[in-house]
């Protein structure tokens, strides 16, 4: 009995031509076997399957397992696996888990034939919140152990066949990267909405109420002498414990849009109601 191991691969449709597989990437991105972001696009599934062909999948296989993640290549974790193991050097993979709770490591042993010992890769509960990634929405919160599981693969795999993934890295790792910033966009400066004043003053609130007092009494006003005496005000009763950090920074922020919105408008018509606003802040 032959102990050969076959390196055969099941190849697929032959694609002969540049033709050949432009008009296979129409068809298929036509139709529901292409993954929804290959969908209406034959360019983006024509290079798909022109990456996949590259690791030795065939073009199906390739649709179904590279994938396009914050623009790159990426090829899924069970893909890689596949491949991997049946590579001719691959002598075996290993996959487990030691511990629970918070003690939970996943462990990934990938040997490499004729190498004295095999790869070994730990991915804990510690490292996944090291990460930002313990208890994140998605399947970081519903398939936790299976996620450290892929996390250890993707590392393990990379480091011992980096010759079979060339250079791809698992489509699962690369969806917790954060989205680089474009490089040849400069940073932009903050929009800051200046806050909307009506003319008409708004009903009055309740007397018991002084941050809903001193709100009105900034928009009954359309003086700027009195708006910082309001100002002055606000600081005083933080100060004193009637208005607590929180309602003293949102209405010093409400004076100063309503100042500036004043100064941008020095032909306001709109009407002043100075002993009111008065009256209103001395209730705050």
């Amino acid at each position: 009995m032959s102990t050969e191991i076959s390196t055969q691969r099941a190849s697929g449709l032959a694609l002969q031509s540049f033709d050949d597989a432009f008009r296979f990437s129409k068809m298929v991105s036509a139709s529901e076997f292409a993954p929804k972001d290959f969908r209406g696009k034959p360019e983006s599934c024509m290079l798909a399957i022109q990456h996949g062909s590259e690791v030795g999948l065939s073009p199906m296989q390739s649709l179904q397992s590279i994938a396009v993640i914050n623009g790159r290549p990426t090829i899924w974790g069970d893909a890689a696996l596949a491949l991997v193991q049946s590579s001719p050097v691959c002598e075996y993979v290993r996959e487990y888990t030691e511990g629970e709770g918070d003690g939970l490591v996943a462990v990934c042993e990938a040997k490499r034939r004729g190498y004295p010992a095999p790869t070994v890769v730990r991915f804990s509960v510690a490292d996944a919140k090291k990460a930002g990634l313990w208890g994140k929405s998605g399947p970081w919160s519903q398939y936790s152990s299976r996620m450290l599981t892929l996390r250890a693969r993707g590392f393990a795999l990379r480091n011992a066949f980096a010759d079979a993934l060339r250079g791809l890295i698992t489509a699962e790792e690369a969806q917790d990267y954060q989205t680089p910033a474009p490089a040849h966009e400069p940073a932009r400066e903050p929009v800051v909405v200046r806050p909307k004043f009506d003319a008409a003053p708004a009903a009055a609130p309740a007397a018991n109420d002084p941050v809903a007092n001193a709100r009105l009494a900034v928009q009954r006003t359309n003086s700027l002498e009195l708006l910082a005496a309001l100002r002055d005000r606000v600081n005083q009763r933080h100060k004193e414990g009637t208005f607590t950090e929180a309602q003293r920074n949102e209405l010093v922020h409400l004076i100063d849009g309503k100042c500036e919105w004043l100064e941008s408008e020095p032909e306001d018509n709109g009407q002043e109601f100075e002993h009111e606003a008065a009256a209103t802040e001395n209730q705050a």
